[in-house]
């Protein structure tokens, strides 16, 4: 019995110092490096604008947003985002086949491979870094070169709280494969 309440007591202390850890240390964005094309999965505040800020800076002549909702033309992205049309045809993929952090690993996946990609920068908000680039490099070759580039964000704690456990479950699928 009192082996169960130590364990159990570890396991607690685990989970908190993880907590902590998670919540304290939030992903910065990337240095000013360039790679072959700029990846940002949709659902947050900032990820696009960085990304095109990325491609106007030229750190990047591609960039895929992955996880666009479907019914989102790609003229109704153009004028959300002021971005022109010749910057559009050449540099921009909207991807509509994500619907989850997965997918859009899933979906970078593809698109890297169909493009030659040999490296990319993912841009994401800080709290979902970590999970979205797990995600990511478990659907890619080791061949390929990611940079990590966060959004600076003011999360709530309770949004913190479930990113964590997402963040866990997430690590453990990858351990039994899924």
């Amino acid at each position: 019995m009192v082996v169960i309440r130590y364990l159990l007591a570890a396991s607690v202390l685990v989970w908190a110092l993880g907590f902590f850890w998670f919540a304290a240390a939030l992903p910065q964005p990337a240095d000013e490096l360039s790679t072959d094309a700029v990846i940002v999965p949709t659902g947050g505040p900032g990820r696009i604008a960085q990304g095109l800020q990325v491609l106007e800076k030229g750190q990047a002549r591609q960039m895929l947003v992955t996880g666009v909702d479907p019914e989102v033309t790609r003229d109704e992205f153009a004028a959300e985002f002021e971005v022109d049309e010749a910057q559009m045809d050449c540099c921009i993929t909207l991807g509509s086949e994500a619907v989850d952090t997965r997918s859009n690993a899933t979906e970078t996946a593809e698109w890297v491979e169909a493009n030659g990609i040999t490296s990319l920068r993912l841009v994401t908000t800080d709290w979902h870094m970590r999970r979205a680039a797990g995600e990511l490099d478990r659907e890619l070759p080791s061949t390929v070169k990611v940079v990590r580039d966060a959004v600076p964000s003011q999360p709530s704690l309770a949004s913190l709280f479930l990113e964590y456990h997402k963040l866990i479950a997430s690590f453990v699928a990858g351990l039994f494969g899924y």
